[in-house]
């Protein structure tokens, strides 16, 4: 397809993306020559972050942090599966094998945030029994969270900000139960040469907020 005829508003999207490319290069990546020159080298991130794909919550951005500080892998919902060895094509387990045993980082985030589309689904359950290809992939994917969905449905039924929120950090408390099915996971933290930790963003007031591994509860980030 020529320039003349390509659709306007693909044109768009494009150019948006090129133009933030070249204000890198000229800010981001010229300024910075001698940090690149030592991540051409190799990685050495100390933590691991997993994050949700929603485009409101880039960790980057939220830990105001350089290239080559946080190794990232950003799923629907933050999710962590259950360690398991069946076939198939497990992406976040592979990423946390070789962030744990080839980074070896330092310490695991979970981080969950506000208005999670993924656990507004897992709470509703509006996408069971769908097709993959047509919302059958997340569906699977989120009835990780299917037993974590009774007691909040039983407490705050299955709408509303209150059901949303319990139901956004009960993903978290999921993901970081399931983190420790993994015997890399196990044994890194029982040497305490590993730390794992909860965290949530809400987007409404841009306010973080850590778990408490005792209590298992949230608390904001003064």
């Amino acid at each position: 397809m020529t320039a003349e005829n390509a659709n306007p508003e693909e044109n768009r999207v494009l150019d948006t993306l090129i133009a933030g490319y070249r204000r890198f290069r000229s800010t981001g990546w010229s300024q910075n020559r001698e940090r690149w020159a030592q991540l051409s080298e190799g990685q050495q991130p100390e933590v691991m972050i997993i994050a949700c794909s929603d485009s409101r919550v880039d960790p980057s951005q939220i830990f105001d942090v350089d290239p080559g500080e946080i190794f990232v892998v950003r799923n629907v919902a933050a999710l962590v599966p259950p360690f398991e060895t069946t076939p198939g094509l497990h992406g976040v387990s592979a990423a946390l094998e070789f962030a744990v045993q080839v980074l070896k980082v330092k310490e695991v985030v979970v981080m969950g945030h506000g208005m999670c589309g993924g656990c507004k689904a897992a709470l509703t359950q509006e996408l069971h029994g769908t097709q993959p290809g047509e919302g059958g992939f997340v569906a699977n994917w989120i009835a990780m969270l299917d037993e974590a969905r009774e007691p909040v449905a039983a407490k705050h039924g299955t709408t509303g900000r209150p059901a949303e929120r319990e139901m956004e950090q009960a993903a978290v408390r999921v993901s970081l139960d399931n983190l420790m099915t993994f015997p890399c996971v196990q044994r890194k933290t029982a040497s305490g040469e590993l730390r794992i930790r909860g965290a949530f963003f809400a987007i409404s007031d841009g306010v973080l907020h850590l778990m408490d591994n005792e209590t298992r509860e949230f608390h904001a980030v003064a």
